[in-house]
């Protein structure tokens, strides 16, 4: 009787304290909730001299947070890490910005994922790393994840994060804003996950028009495709909308999900259990809107395990949309086989018509 109720006893302990943590997590997460307006201005770092021609050249790239190199997999996609060795976070970082810095001829420059300050990446401010490195860029830097504590995995939490997507010019912009959208997960799943945004820069033309850039990162572990619809509908009619007032307007990003007809297991037989494949709609953005990608190679890996070339599932979520007024010259999917991020990086170039 005495081993039973000391059985009793050590459990409710265990109970208690289990449901302290998971509850002041709570509270604490709730208290501290990131909740930024719909429409921030942002603050334009650096001054770009280059005046503005009639072709421009992007460069776009999800980083991973230089956390998600080959040799990486990840918990949140069914893998087991929560952030790679000290080690491998400083060779994707080094990897990328050397890329970045061969690449520095771009006129715009749209990454995702890039950390301010975060334990998953020791705390390493990548942002200045890749500005330091294209001093004749103009850069703004939208949050869209801004998390004190971010409780799992619970034996090793994933910790504070605070990252964004980062906007490079070789054009002095206008102006720079975050416009956040209105889709998210419920409570209390909103607290620890990305607030989803875009980046616009707002770029002066001769004559009076304007070239409108916009860097996006839209909504991933969305199943049933809820948020991501919600997210389209208000950048389609954004743009739209500038488009009908004479500018020219580029969007690239991670969209987290394929192009419109784009078969999402082209480079592999098939679709892993789990794995969030879906398409945009093809009548989703009105006629002579143009989608920009190269099927030569995949920009997007899955994270289940490390990389291993020609096993690993790879489809094509990265690239670009472009008004019906510009006429692409060039695009291609950059091969880096997976080294220094699960995304791959995708450039292209395009001229007022």
């Amino acid at each position: 009787m005495n081993i039973a109720k000391k059985i009793l006893k050590i459990a409710a302990i265990l109970l208690l304290v289990v449901g302290g943590y998971i509850g002041g997590n709570l509270i604490y997460g709730t208290l501290t909730d990131f909740k930024p307006e719909k429409e921030i201005k942002l603050s334009i770092n650096g001054n770009a001299n280059a005046t503005p021609d009639s072709i421009f050249t992007f460069l776009n790239w999800n980083i991973g947070y230089a956390g998600l190199g080959k040799e990486s997999d990840f918990f949140y996609d069914g893998g087991e890490s929560v952030r790679m060795s000290e080690e491998l976070t400083l060779k994707n970082l080094n990897g990328i910005t050397k890329f970045i810095a061969d690449n520095d001829s771009m006129d715009f420059i749209l990454l995702q994922e890039v950390d301010s300050i975060a334990k998953r990446t020791y705390e390493l401010n990548e942002l200045g790393h890749l500005a330091k490195v294209l001093p004749n860029h103009a850069f703004s830097y939208a949050v869209n994840y801004n998390v004190r504590f971010v409780p799992v995995p619970y034996l090793n939490p994933m910790g504070k994060v605070y990252a964004g997507v980062a906007s490079f010019s070789k054009y002095q912009p206008k102006e720079a804003i975050r416009y956040g959208f209105d889709a998210n997960f419920s409570w209390p799943t909103s607290i620890y996950f990305l607030d989803r945004c875009f980046l616009l820069q707002r770029i002066p033309l001769k004559g009076g028009k304007e070239f409108i850039v916009i860097n996006t990162h839209n909504s991933a572990y969305d199943a049933t495709g809820e948020l991501k619809a919600k997210e389209l509908g208000f950048l389609r009619n954004f743009v739209v909308e500038e488009y009908n007032k004479g500018n020219y307007v580029v969007i690239g990003g991670d969209w987290n999900q394929c192009p419109p007809g784009f078969n999402p297991n082209m480079f592999s037989a098939t679709i892993p259990e789990g794995y969030d494949a879906q398409n945009i709609e093809p009548d989703y953005f009105p006629e002579g809107w143009q989608w920009v990608y190269d099927t030569s190679y995949p920009t997007n890996r899955d994270l289940k395990k490390a990389y291993v070339k020609g096993e690993t599932f790879t489809t094509l979520i990265d690239y670009y949309l472009v008004s019906p007024n510009l006429e692409v010259l060039e695009k291609q999917t950059i091969n880096m086989d997976f080294e220094y991020s699960d995304h791959q990086p995708v450039y292209m170039k395009l001229k007022l018509k």
